[in-house]
């Protein structure tokens, strides 16, 4: 490969990442919010799809489109468990985004798109991993495991990620360790469609404060009871202040965090069967999950 050829190659990839760039910042927005900010895209008409764990508390929120036009949206709902936010933006128009979604192949390039005070924000990466369903930490089921090494511009999280042709692998978030992570579109319209039907996503709930402990006698861990919401299903299931969970449905406990995953949306209404160390004897007990009062 000549000089010349490699020179021109370049200036084409260039050209071409800035074209995508400019083509999807008009559905890319800034938002004002903890520290630096957050991106957002529109969704549909009116309605803004962000990242959920840097948007703020407030009830409005500031948002910017390309251009620095300025309206306040209204939070439709959040759920902490997928990391996406709704917003519904009045009074400024915006195009809804119309790219259609890719899994894309460990290794190729990936653009994160984003927005600052009303200028757009770019980043360029490889996708580093793509594989099937996971379960976030806090319990929520996303539809694909998508990781990039890359590093996003300040206010990126909560933008869009394209593949070289132009086609969205999914909203930017952070997770553990700061890595950049995609949540899929698919994931987002099943999501996004209960926010703005409901205003919230229903999580299992069992009606008890849990504390790690060591089980005796054996390496593994479990949860301690700590507190029995009088209200909740286990105190009439007979879960007691001072039990330790040890398993869940007959597979043992590794953490509190794995029982937390598993009252997901779909765990509402089931019953399951807790095994539970109390004052050195074991029990198995029946809960039926209720789903968690709002906040």
């Amino acid at each position: 490969m000549t000089t010349d050829t490699l020179s021109t190659d370049l200036r084409n990839l260039s050209e071409a990442v800035a074209d995508l760039v400019a083509k999807a910042a008009p559905s890319v927005v800034s938002l004002a919010g903890q520290d630096a900010g957050a991106s957002g895209f529109v969704w549909r008409e009116g309605l803004v799809v962000t990242a959920e764990e840097p948007l703020s508390d407030a009830d409005t929120i500031a948002v910017t489109v390309a251009g620095g036009a300025t309206a306040e949206a209204t939070l439709v709902g959040r759920d902490p468990s997928t990391d996406i936010a709704l917003l519904r933006l009045k009074g400024i128009d915006a195009p809804a985004l119309s790219s259609g979604e890719v899994l894309p192949r460990v290794g190729s390039l990936a653009i994160a798109v984003g927005a600052l005070e009303g200028g757009s924000t770019a980043a360029l990466g490889v996708v580093s991993r793509a594989e099937g369903p996971w379960r976030s930490l806090r319990g929520g089921a996303i539809d694909a495991r998508i990781v990039f090494d890359m590093r996003l511009p300040a206010g990126g999280e909560g933008g869009l990620a394209f593949d070289a042709t132009g086609k969205v692998i999914g909203m930017t978030v952070l997770g553990p360790r700061r890595r950049v992570l995609a949540i899929p579109l698919t994931t987002i319209e099943r999501v996004a469609s209960q926010l703005e039907s409901h205003g919230r996503i229903p999580r299992g709930y069992l009606g008890v404060g849990l504390y790690p402990v060591a089980v005796e006698g054996s390496e593994q861990w479990g949860a301690m009871v700590m507190n029995v919401d009088p209200k909740g299903p286990s105190v009439t299931a007979g879960l007691r202040q001072g039990d330790v969970i040890v398993s869940w449905n007959r597979e043992p406990l590794r953490h509190i965090r794995s029982l937390l995953r598993s009252l997901g949306p779909d765990s509402v209404g089931q019953t399951v069967t807790l095994s539970v160390r109390r004052g050195g004897d074991s029990t198995e007990i029946q809960v039926a999950v209720a789903e968690r009062p709002a906040a």
